[in-house]
């Protein structure tokens, strides 16, 4: 069961800063209308002890991080960070124009100027994206709109692992000043790390096939 990491931090009850839109697609073939989406602002604020998002508080080793986003044009701004115990960065994604995927397991691997960077990768041109990363072994791979794909070392630990008891925070890092703006549709990670590779099937088909297989993100939006 992919983990909804936007259900998770309470997008649906649309706290402060958090508002519904139109996603990325206006008008699905199977006549359930327009997707939904977020709008996040600036000012908007959220977080959640991790254990929130990981019931099991287990963090997979291998894994797979979905996205449905449109960042607002030239952003550059992590979109969640995840905090160990004693307030160190161990996992965060970095979307905008050039996509970062940093990882710290509790062995300090791998370090700092290591960390994978996507360049030539702009997911902040103002545009819907798929994105789907897969973390496998000693890989992190990122498919960007089910074609682009680009595969970097990740010099891990063998035994690394992610701890759960800290917190995890959405659309930036702590003390950071750029913070996220823009649209997001869909935020799931799973522990599985094929599944980056089956995300436009499975779970944000295009707008022309019939609905996804696993639930979007979002609720059908009801007409009366």
């Amino acid at each position: 069961e992919p983990i909804d990491v936007l259900k998770a931090l309470g997008f649906h009850s649309l706290p402060d800063g958090i508002s519904k839109t139109t996603g990325f697609c206006t008008n699905r073939r199977d006549s359930r209308g327009s997707d939904t989406a977020f709008t996040v602002q600036k000012h908007a604020q959220l977080s959640a002890p991790t254990k929130q998002l990981f019931p099991g508080g287990v963090f997979p080793k291998d894994f797979s991080i979905l996205l449905t986003i449109k960042p607002t044009k030239g952003l550059q701004s992590f979109l969640l960070s995840v905090y160990s115990e004693h307030g160190i960065l161990q996992l965060g994604v970095e979307v905008g124009r050039s996509p970062v995927f940093l990882y710290d397991d509790q062995n300090g691997k791998p370090a700092s100027e290591e960390y994978p960077i996507f360049k030539g990768t702009n997911i902040a041109d103002g545009k819907w994206h798929r994105v789907a990363i897969s973390v496998e072994k000693k890989t992190v791979t990122m498919i960007v709109d089910c074609k682009k794909r680009t595969i970097k070392p990740l010099d891990r630990h063998d035994k690394g692992i992610i701890d759960t008891n800290g917190i995890s925070v959405f659309g930036t890092r702590i003390l950071d000043e750029e913070v996220f703006e823009g649209d997001i549709q869909q935020f799931l990670i799973v522990d599985d790390p094929r599944a980056a590779y089956d995300y436009c099937e499975h779970y944000s088909p295009d707008c022309d096939s019939l609905g996804p297989d696993a639930a979007q993100a979002q609720d059908p939006e009801v007409e009366n």
